[in-house]
Parts: C-alpha cells; sequence; structure tokens
C-alpha cells in the first residue's frame, strides 16, 4: 500500500510528464523579497536618485509611457 506521500510524488510527477509533453520545461527563478526592510531601502534610495537627477522628467514621462493601469479612469 503506497503512502499519501507516495500518491502525491506520483500525481507531480504525472502533471510534470503532461507539461513536458506540451513542449513545456520547468524553469526556477529568484526574485527581490519585497517584504524585506533591505529592498524598501533600497528602493527608496534608488527612486530618491531618479528624482534628484538632471533626467528626472524624461525619466518619469518613460515611466508614465510603458506603466500600465490596472484601473483605467
Amino acid at each position: 500500500m503506497s503512502s499519501r506521500k507516495d500518491r502525491l510524488a506520483a500525481r507531480v510527477r504525472a502533471h510534470r510528464a503532461r507539461l513536458r509533453e506540451q513542449g513545456l520545461r520547468p524553469v526556477q527563478i529568484w526574485v527581490p523579497d519585497v517584504r524585506a526592510p533591505q529592498f524598501a531601502t533600497a528602493a527608496h534610495t534608488q527612486s530618491a536618485a531618479v528624482a534628484a537627477s538632471e533626467q528626472a522628467d524624461d525619466d518619469e514621462a518613460f515611466i508614465d509611457a510603458i506603466s500600465w493601469d490596472a484601473e483605467p479612469e
């Protein structure tokens, strides 16, 4: 008799096999933890540097041009 863990592992293997049959492959990425205090500090430092630059107006116009508004007016 297989354990619950074995059944789960078999389901995961089958699911991954189906995805591979569809031409997909697994990819793992590491991204910054936006919950970390260091992230907030770095983000603030970088945004202050951008705001203080001579190109601040151009930078803001660029950001506005490429930004997507999830809640259109």
